[in-house]
């Protein structure tokens, strides 16, 4: 199952295999997203005197070069002399983390990683918790950006994406994917329960502001109601190409692969904010990691600095979280922010903590159903 994350670096590789960006914006780019390639003795962050002035930072890129620096590292570095920031892109599953943590052989400072492992390993004892006496709870636009055992220096959502040639009117919300009478056609959701069930439960009329906990049970039986009618998708790409080849005329995407589609069709692919799933993407620190409590100052700077996040934004489509951000947002991009004050009133911010509590049995349950 891809992750947003990933899904990110593969968008950026195909604008830049298109020419549509030079190397130099191709791995600046990937310097704001945090997924540049690691350097070759990264995992051996550990070794010498000098690991505590040394911060690994592990993401989901794949891209043989090192491109972490203008807009995350290099300033770091300079306010902090003797810090070295270098990248890891060897992916910071949840299990990776937990095995490095119990075997005590970490060599990882901040892992690229989201809400729910965060309350799952957290909970463990796993993760460092954030230090809000560092990390300025002020540097992002709400509390599911600043969790506990994470905070997060960018977002995304799941939206609602539709073929406006197949419709006389606009589906408006949740209610209309799932009304096959006044909107006929197949239908796309993800392959993972986080998300659809989401969405699922706002369909049955469940007011955003208490979507939370979700009832399981009504939510898998609605999702069932229109079963013979779904197709699933397990990488961005493939939602995209579900979308354009007409398999599905609607469905719920990643909010970047939306934009893509609706620029790229001239606005015959449409999608609405209305009733989507703002996610954070949430950085952890792993239980013992070996450049300490220098990373709590890292994350912080990566929260702090408006300017690289809007960066990341105009590069690929991830949302800002700094509050700061929305005033440096150019015009022709505050309609694919997830954060324009504007689009995040209409959505809805997806509970990280219920579905830390939840995911293993939820998503069981989900795949029991999508693949019986």
């Amino acid at each position: 199952m891809q992750s947003f994350q990933q899904d990110c670096v593969e968008l950026a590789l195909e604008k830049f295999r298109r020419g549509e960006v030079s190397r130099r914006g191709l791995m600046a780019g990937l310097a704001a997203l945090g997924a540049a390639a690691a350097l070759p003795d990264a995992a051996q962050a550990q070794a010498g005197g000098a690991a505590a002035q040394r911060l690994v930072m592990v993401n989901w890129g794949g891209v043989a070069n090192q491109g972490f620096g203008n807009n995350y590292g290099k300033p770091f570095e300079a306010a902090n002399p003797g810090v070295t920031v270098v990248q890891d892109s060897t992916g910071p599953s949840a299990g990776r983390i937990r095995s490095m943590v119990e075997s005590g052989r970490v060599t990882w400072d901040l892992c690229d990683s989201s809400a729910t492992t965060s309350y799952l390993l957290g909970g463990r004892g796993m993760l460092n918790a954030v230090d809000y006496s560092v990390v300025d709870r002020r540097n992002v636009i709400g509390p599911t950006f600043a969790l506990e055992h994470g905070a997060a220096p960018y977002s995304f959502s799941n939206v609602l994406v539709y073929d406006s040639s197949k419709f006389s009117t606009a589906p408006t919300g949740w209610a209309d994917f799932w009304d096959l009478q006044k909107f006929p056609g197949t239908r796309l959701l993800r392959r993972d329960a986080a998300g659809a069930l989401d969405v699922a439960q706002l369909s049955l009329g469940k007011s955003p502001e208490n979507l939370y906990p979700l009832d399981i049970r009504a939510c898998l039986a609605r999702v069932r109601e229109i079963r013979r009618s779904l197709v699933f998708w397990t990488s961005g790409s493939e939602s995209e190409q579900f979308i354009r080849t007409g398999e599905a005329v609607m469905g719920m995407l990643w909010h970047t692969r939306a934009k893509v589609l609706e620029t790229e069709s001239n606005g015959r692919f449409k999608f609405i904010w209305n009733q989507g799933i703002l996610q954070p993407g949430i950085f952890v620190s792993p239980k013992g990691n070996p450049g300490g409590a220098l990373a709590q100052k890292l994350l912080a700077s990566m929260l702090a600095n408006a300017a690289p996040q809007v960066e990341l934004l105009k590069f690929l489509g991830n949302g800002p979280t700094n509050p700061n951000a929305a005033a440096l947002v150019p015009a022709e991009f505050k309609k694919y922010n997830p954060t324009e004050p504007a689009n995040a009133r209409v959505q809805v911010p997806q509970d990280g903590r219920w579905w830390g509590q939840n995911y293993a049995q939820a998503n069981a349950d989900y795949i029991d159903m999508v693949t019986g």
